[in-house]
């Protein structure tokens, strides 16, 4: 394979998706050339800062390939880490274009603005010397892992909304109820969801003592930043009653602690307590691809972790991401609208109204042996594969858990196998393969670890 002037060999590719670059193959082919170092530091909230040494080529008939590199891997390091201030350390001529990108109007103007609404600050950028780059500050906080008293577990996706009455760690109610959050521009429709669930739960206790959310989005001191559930809400509306949604609705059922985290964060931290493990990384294939990270300590790192928005596909005729526009990134493969994507390259034509209707054709499909889905569930795999791969890069990983819809009966056996094997064959380094959740998980399952979020005090 060739790209950018760049050779380098990838043995498995998608099937359904022969264009596929992986993202991790061409940063490992540059690497091998890069020898002039340099540094990108991004910055977020309360002094935090995560910087990441890397070097480019420097040569001038590999200059595309230095700016392609680095715009990669600045997108990756802000929707993996999170920042609205970015420091570019090293050579002042890629710097200043990479900078230019994220100017309104530029290519990434949609990321500029998005990490600028946030972090509630302007997006700005410093050109350093290499010599000058800032140094690391991170921090991480123990979260989780509290099964006392009487809990609240209220899990929101895009298609259906799950809650679980939880009474010192097992769940003696639960239940899933569909909903259209995506689809709704009042927030109040949002609203009397979360207070019915959580009211619902409450009734099969004697008492609530603490309430655990887990939500699609990012959410900063309990507070929702963003998240595509209320993506038809308007910016007023969003501001005035969305940002406090979830302590609003827990009010209503009484005065007691509330925390609220991204659902990829609740995923690994389900996946950390049902294995008694760290360096869990926690991904959930359905409505989009939600990704959350337990440490090599087991704690939460603050990240945003919100990986369906990092680039893994670096061919420029990549699938475009309807929300942000930009061209290869993992929501277009690890969700179900990835699914519903390569059932047109396979061959199979779609009815359902909804994109979940549209899914279960395909595994009902899956579960009748079809070739054609099967083919869907190997692409996905082999996708997911070399993603794991380029995310074993930027994190301390010994474990993964898979979970979400699209991996449930026969194609997620496939989609694990097919990303197990590409891992052991082009990334024999990881010291992981990916996992469905055992029953003891499913036990734990995602509400009742969101239940075990708030700490009583």
């Amino acid at each position: 394979m060739r790209y950018l002037g760049l050779e380098f060999e990838v043995r498995n590719m998608p099937e359904l998706e022969p264009g596929f670059v992986p993202m991790s193959a061409f940063f490992r082919a540059h690497q091998a050339l890069a020898k002039q170092p340099y540094a990108i530091a991004v910055h977020r909230q309360d002094g935090l800062c995560s910087v990441y040494d890397t070097a480019v080529i420097g040569l001038p008939e590999y200059a595309e390939a230095d700016l392609y590199y680095l715009d990669r891997l600045l997108k990756f390091l802000l929707w993996a880490k999170g920042g609205h201030r970015v420091s570019l350390c090293g050579d002042t001529a890629l710097g200043t274009r990479l900078k230019a990108a994220y100017a309104p109007g530029g290519a990434r103007g949609f990321d500029a603005d998005f990490m600028a609404r946030i972090y509630d600050l302007p997006f700005s950028f410093e050109l350093l010397d290499y010599a000058q780059k800032p140094a690391a500050n991170e921090a991480a906080k123990p979260v989780g892992r509290h099964l006392d008293g009487c809990r609240i577990g209220f899990d929101a996706g895009g298609s259906d909304r799950k809650v679980s009455a939880v009474i010192d760690g097992e769940a003696v109610y639960s239940e899933e109820v569909v909903w259209f959050p995506k689809e709704n521009a009042d927030p109040a429709y949002h609203y009397a969801g979360i207070v019915e669930a959580m009211k619902t739960a409450a009734s099969k206790m004697p008492r609530v003592d603490a309430i655990g959310v887990s939500s699609a989005g990012v959410y900063i001191d309990n507070h929702c930043r963003a998240a595509s559930l209320f993506i038809k809400v308007n910016e007023a509306d969003f501001k005035a009653q969305v940002e406090d949604i979830y302590l609003r609705a827990a009010a209503e059922i009484g005065n007691v602690p509330v925390e609220v985290a991204n659902d990829g964060d609740v995923t690994a931290l389900a996946g950390a307590m049902s294995m008694d493990a760290v360096g869990v990384m926690g991904i959930a294939i359905g409505t989009s691809e939600a990704a959350g990270y337990v440490n090599l300590q087991g704690n939460i790192t603050g990240w945003l972790n919100e990986l369906a928005f990092a680039p893994v596909d670096a061919n420029p005729a990549a699938a475009t991401d309807d929300w942000s526009g930009d061209i290869g990134c993992g929501v277009s493969f690890f969700s179900q609208d990835g699914v519903i994507r390569l059932a047109a390259a396979a061959g199979i034509e779609l009815h359902g109204a909804s994109p979940a209707e549209k899914l279960k054709e395909v595994q009902a499909l899956m579960a009748q042996d079809d070739p054609r889905a099967a083919a869907i569930y190997r692409s996905i795999g082999v996708a997911l594969g070399h993603a794991l791969g380029l995310y074993a890069g930027f994190y301390d990983i010994e474990h993964v858990l898979l979970m979400g819809r699209v991996t449930s009966g026969k194609g997620g056996d496939i989609l694990l196998a097919e990303a197990g094997r590409v891992l052991k064959e082009e990334y024999p380094g990881c010291p992981f393969v990916p996992k469905a959740p055992d029953e003891k998980a499913r036990r734990v399952g995602q509400s009742v670890a969101a239940a075990s979020l708030p700490e009583l005090k």
